[in-house]
């Protein structure tokens, strides 16, 4: 019995290592990439915002199945058009850069449901940390015109700011809020193996 067993746990560890050699690794290639959102203002409008600095990497299984995802943002690289604005948003109101400079996500697990793609994993704002679900889409892989794999990655979702922190606002005289609550969050990547 002790044999069987031992021979199982050897045949398993060797299942566990050919699956984590066969996984290929892609880089988000940041100058082909973009994380935005949008949030309402003034319950008529839309403000588009996207952030400049990030990083991160997306896994694959043997299949080119996505295995992981990761990023981090670098908050300061918040980016509306409006100086002002942005300033506003990094401040204490909202992100708080200064303690809190950074946003990470971070996948715990995909699911494969009726033809869709959802990622669920952890995103922390503000030092806050939700679970959430990222339906997304996987594009390539193709060879690029300097021999490398590329890979494109789509994905969107809505959350509520005030999950993470994010509570300012004003009311409007009609009884409207300045700044909505839900954020659609819309990530473009495409990503380098390496």
């Amino acid at each position: 019995m002790k044999l069987k067993a031992g021979v199982l746990t050897v045949a398993l560890s060797l299942i566990l290592a050919g699956t984590v050699v066969a996984s290929q690794t892609f880089e988000i290639d940041v100058s082909h990439a973009s994380i935005g959102f949008t949030v309402d203002h003034l319950v008529i409008s839309k403000v588009r915002g996207d952030f400049r600095d990030f990083t991160g990497t997306v896994e694959l299984d043997e299949q080119g199945a996505v295995q992981q995802v990761s990023s981090v943002i670098e908050v300061r690289s918040i980016d509306t058009g409006i100086q002002d604005r942005d300033d506003h948003l990094r401040g204490t109101d909202f992100f708080d850069v200064e303690n809190y400079p950074q946003i990470s996500f971070k996948s715990k697990n995909v699911l494969h449901e009726g033809g869709k793609n959802v990622l669920i994993g952890d995103l922390t704002i503000r030092g806050v940390t939700k679970e959430i679900a990222f339906p997304f889409a996987i594009k390539g892989p193709v060879k690029g015109p300097y021999g490398k794999t590329h890979i494109g990655f789509e994905a969107r979702t809505v959350i509520n700011r005030k999950d993470y922190g994010l509570n300012w606002n004003k009311i409007m005289e009609t009884g409207g809020l300045v700044v909505g609550e839900e954020i659609e969050i819309v990530i473009n990547l495409e990503a380098i193996k390496i």
